[in-house]
């Protein structure tokens, strides 16, 4: 599903390029060469819709379509990351034979490229040193 959406990204995105760039500039006449607009009306010379104007329009509808898609896709399947605003990962409770102050993790060692058997270690937390009094001369 991912892939799809991927593959029709690119190509919507790879379209929108270029019917931008063979569209012609709104001031492209004489008169806006030399800073006219061409007729007195407020915003300019509002033409008819032309077909490279309205695949603009689809195109980009498209492109935020499938951008937004592929944003969410990927947010609700990456779920072991932690928010951005969580201060600290919380430490589940220890489970016999820890040490006070340590956390247990599984590791998995290697040794000339071949993966051992999962261990769990007991890795000491550091905690923060006590806060230094400023009055006190070194």
């Amino acid at each position: 599903m991912v892939i799809l959406i991927t593959v029709i990204h690119v190509v919507v995105c790879l379209f929108l390029a270029v019917v931008v760039l063979l569209q012609s500039g709104k001031a492209a006449d004489l008169a806006g060469a030399f800073g006219g607009m061409g007729s007195q009306t407020v915003f300019g010379p509002r033409g008819s819709a032309t077909v490279l104007s309205k695949a603009t329009t689809i195109a980009a509808a498209l492109f935020m379509v499938t951008s937004l898609t592929l944003s969410i896709l990927s947010t609700r399947s990456s779920k072991a990351s932690p928010s951005i605003f969580q201060k600290a990962v919380p430490v589940t409770q220890q489970k016999g034979g820890g040490l006070p102050g340590t956390i247990p993790m599984t590791v998995t060692p290697s040794v000339g490229g071949k993966e051992g058997a999962p261990q769990t270690i007991h890795v000491p937390v550091n905690q923060a040193p006590p806060p230094q009094n400023q009055n006190q001369k070194k």
